[in-house]
């Protein structure tokens, strides 16, 4: 019951958040395969894939088109823990919060590119997931990621396993927040399938609002954390007052 109550208290940690996040994750990837190139901007394997088979077809103008995005999924990562090194012990902003403006800025920005700047928006697309995936790797406790399904696909078959040979409950609870999360990212690459259809390149703007809620929800969080502190700190400043005053009118009756 403990863990549970620190999970719940931590600003990044909520379900609604990883929501927000699985279902960009998600439309992300739908988007940039539909719009841009048909480049993934999460599943760098299969861009490493696509590349490597026209590298060997000796179509090396295609094949930039997937190793730019592989390069700036790798520096995305590599910058997050540099932000998160400058802004961690930030008490004004959560660096995490950094990490989702930035994401938004980016997506706001790809949406305004044509399709002759498809690279560059395939660039800012895997840095956005890059990021994301590098800083948002747990949810009530049980890590997984917001951009891509093969690990929870794994881990989520890998405690239903052990759920039906163990009867572990908690087992079966973790099996149930990674199909979740698999079942919401899916949801997310449908769902951007079929606005890149009609929205076409602006169709990325969405993401950029689901990102947007979550940036609120953890604003709201963290100003709900400030003022419980505050109410713990005035209790016990009553407290204490008031021990006192018992205190000064005991010694007061003793004289």
């Amino acid at each position: 019951m403990e863990n549970k109550n620190k999970f719940e208290n931590q600003i990044s940690d909520s379900l609604i958040l990883a929501f927000f996040l699985s279902l960009t994750g998600g439309f992300q990837d739908a988007y940039s395969y539909y719009c841009r190139d048909k480049v993934f901007a999460n599943a760098q394997t299969g861009n490493i894939v696509l590349m490597g088979g026209h590298i060997f077809s000796g179509e090396f103008r295609e094949a930039v088109h997937y190793i730019f995005p592989v390069l700036a999924f790798v520096g995305g990562i590599y910058i997050t823990e540099w932000i998160r090194y400058f802004f961690k012990d930030n008490h004004k902003i959560h660096w995490r919060q950094i990490i989702l403006f930035v994401q938004i800025i980016l997506m706001v920005i790809v949406g305004f590119m044509p399709e002759t700047l498809n690279v560059f928006a395939n660039v800012l697309l895997s840095f956005s997931c890059a990021v994301q995936i590098t800083t948002f790797k747990k949810f009530r406790g049980v890590p997984f990621a917001t951009t891509m399904c093969i690990g929870n696909m794994r881990s989520a078959t890998e405690f239903l396993a052990k759920y039906h040979i163990l009867k572990d409950r908690e087992a079966k609870y973790k099996s149930s927040y990674y199909y979740g999360a698999i079942l919401v990212f899916a949801l997310g690459a449908s769902f951007g399938a079929v606005a890149s259809k009609f929205l076409y390149l602006k169709a990325i703007w969405i993401a950029a609002v689901f990102l947007f809620l979550g940036f609120i929800l953890m604003m709201i969080k963290r100003d709900l954390k400030n003022i419980e502190n505050d109410i713990r700190k005035a209790e016990k400043n009553i407290i204490s007052d008031f021990i006192e005053e018992i205190t000064f009118l005991k010694n007061i009756f003793k004289k």
